[in-house]
């Protein structure tokens, strides 16, 4: 992957109105602030249907409840309805990988019809009972307009760290593995958002504040192209980083988000 315009860029900063505060006799006056630019995004994706597989993007609005249309479907597993985590995933069926949900209608994916390519080439509705019966038996499938999220509604990995891994685990790795919504190029040290948790990020008209490192669970062993297990990317992770990689994040202000935004510290 190519390296954003270089680590000179980073050093950009520009000025930008955060705000307004209170400055008596009902008035008030604009915040600006310095943010510095960190890097850039690079890869946008969202997963219209839990561990199934990804829809890559050019751009998407991003709500309170993250992208449009991200992880609205879940199909949960027999038995589980009390479970604290009761859906099924790659975890116990790597090949949801493979199964492609799409929108009928791209422009209104929190509204639209789901449609789900199966592995077979046929394509169904998420909700058609037919698809549950594949998928297992007793399984069935449910929609939350506000996400089904393991965590946090917004994830986000960089370029940088993915290679960092690479390299403790002596292997090329494809951001898919880790399923994020943002992949972001922040030229510099390796793990680099590790450095942004507690801190807000504007990206296009998004505001995003970073919560929290994202503790990294058996669906990373599965290649969602070969669907192979590889338990040694786990082992990494766990080893090395403290069972964590990329970060996990909430919307501090709703806007559009595309590939090519820089990606900007707030002070």
């Amino acid at each position: 992957m190519a390296c954003w315009q270089g680590r000179e860029a980073l050093r950009r900063t520009r000025s930008a109105t955060l705000g307004t505060r209170y400055i008596g006799k009902g008035a008030f006056e604009p915040m600006e602030a310095v943010m510095t630019v960190v890097g850039r995004v690079v890869a946008l994706w969202r997963y219209p249907v839990k561990s199934m597989a990804a829809e890559e993007l050019d751009g998407t609005e991003v709500s309170w409840h993250g992208l449009a249309g991200d992880r609205r479907w879940a199909f949960i597993r027999a038995g589980q309805v009390r479970s604290g985590f009761p859906w099924l995933t790659i975890r116990e069926r790597p090949e949801l990988a493979h199964y492609r949900p799409r929108f009928a209608e791209p422009g209104r994916p929190n509204a639209s019809l789901t449609l789900v390519r199966t592995r077979s080439g046929g394509e169904l509705d998420v909700a058609d009972p037919a698809l549950a019966a594949e998928l297992g038996p007793g399984v069935r499938v449910i929609k939350q307009d506000r996400g089904v999220f393991d965590t946090m509604p917004l994830s986000l990995l960089s370029a940088q760290t993915l290679a960092g891994l690479g390299r403790l685990a002596g292997t090329r790795l494809a951001a898919g593995r880790f399923r994020p919504n943002l992949l972001v190029d922040a030229p510099g040290r390796d793990f680099p958002e590790d450095d942004w948790v507690g801190r807000v990020l504007r990206i296009g008209g998004l505001r995003m504040r970073v919560d929290k490192r994202d503790q990294r669970c058996v669906v990373v062993t599965v290649d969602p192209v070969t669907l192979a297990r590889d338990p040694a990317i786990l082992r990494v992770i766990a080893r090395e980083r403290d069972a964590r990689l990329g970060v996990y994040g909430s919307t501090v202000e709703p806007g559009q988000v595309a590939v090519g935004d820089p990606v900007e510290l707030e002070p």
